[in-house]
């Protein structure tokens, strides 16, 4: 009897076992299964998430997971969140962790996180996430573009949604993710890259005639001053084409409280070309486009359209085109275009790279 009660026992004990589900566990940082975009940094604390829609994906599973994410600096920061390829949302970030429900528990699910402000913003650390589960993502060996602007490329002044124009810090409104260049990638199912840097120029930048512009800033890992560690860039991570959207800064007039040299065009010029040259000694396969922009009046835009045509003429034996954008009424924070103007702009964009990737 005692043998048939412990065998009736052990049948019902290993039964509930067996059903109960897995638990969550945690997946630091450095995990195999974690792909990263952008510019980012291993360290100590967990991976840094350092230029605009710098980000990191994984295939998750179970009913929830976790995103551990803090701010390496005191500021917040926003990332915008992918589940399957959906866009959640937008999420302010301070030193905080992110949970969703997973809407297919028992398969695997996508989650990519992209960092929404700037390498200006300082890091945004990824510590790792707690799932079920985790894999790395199957990554099919897809085109590249690598966007190279200012303020308009990193998607400034871009989502209202929660604080409204000269409310809060100034990159309250910052969307890398809605930004004309992730959108475009995203239309043209092509992999992307954001180095981008607010009020930068081809050889000065907003307001301001003695910081160091973008050909200087662009070897530099943070995109900072000419200082600190280099960006590994290496010819076989070599994108497929180079969009570069710069001269807004350059021809800015100031706001009169500083001193402002007149626009000087062949400094202009100069600078752009050995930028170009500088691109084109490190991945010398790639493709570069020259981007008008929204921003400008219509005589400074005529005259950085010229311009660039100019540089194209540079090139006449390398793959250089120039794209002109159409002129815009912007809708977004401090004269930049808003969320509907950037779908716009990527609109307008789509058949230009389109045909620079030999895309059908």
């Amino acid at each position: 009897m005692r043998l048939i009660f412990f065998s009736l026992f052990s049948v019902l004990f290993f039964s509930c076992q067996s059903e109960q589900q897995p638990q969550n566990q945690y997946f630091e940082a450095k995990h195999k299964s974690f792909t990263y975009s952008g510019r980012t940094l291993n360290t100590a604390e967990g991976v840094e998430l350092i230029t605009s829609a710098a980000s990191v994906k994984a295939n998750v599973s179970g009913d929830t997971v976790t995103v551990f994410l803090k701010s390496k600096d005191e500021q917040h920061h926003y990332v915008a969140v992918e589940l399957n390829q959906e866009y959640k949302g937008r999420f302010r970030v301070t030193k905080d962790t992110l949970k969703f429900a997973l809407p297919q528990p028992d398969t695997l699910n996508t989650i990519a996180i992209f960092k929404e402000t700037e390498a200006a913003n300082g890091p945004l650390i990824f510590n790792g996430m707690r799932a079920q589960k985790i894999e790395k993502t199957r990554e099919e060996k897809r085109a590249k573009i690598e966007f190279i602007g200012d303020s308009i490329t990193c998607g400034m002044g871009v989502d209202t949604s929660q604080i409204n124009c000269e409310e809060g810090e100034w990159f309250d409104q910052h969307s890398a993710y809605m930004s004309y260049g992730t959108r475009v990638a995203r239309d043209l199912d092509v992999d992307f890259e954001l180095n981008c840097v607010s009020g930068i120029g081809v050889y000065r930048n907003w307001n301001n005639e003695d910081q160091s512009a973008m050909p200087k800033v662009y070897p530099y890992l943070y995109l900072n001053d000419g200082q600190g560690k280099r960006a590994e860039l290496k010819k076989e991570d070599a994108p497929d084409l180079v969009s570069i959207a710069l001269g807004t800064n350059d021809f800015f007039k100031g706001d009169e409280e500083s001193e402002r040299q007149s626009f000087e065009a062949e400094k202009f010029k100069k600078n752009y070309i050995e930028f170009i040259e500088t691109i084109f000694k490190t991945y010398p396969d790639t493709k570069i486009a020259l981007l008008s922009s929204p921003m400008t009046g219509k005589e400074e835009g005529k005259e950085l359209t010229k311009i660039l045509n100019e540089i194209k003429a540079e090139f006449a034996d390398q793959p250089v085109e120039v794209f002109e954008f159409q002129k815009m009424n912007l809708k977004g924070c401090s004269g930049h275009p808003g969320i509907k103007d950037h779908q716009i702009m990527a609109k307008q964009l789509l058949p230009f790279y389109r045909e620079l990737l030999n895309l059908n």
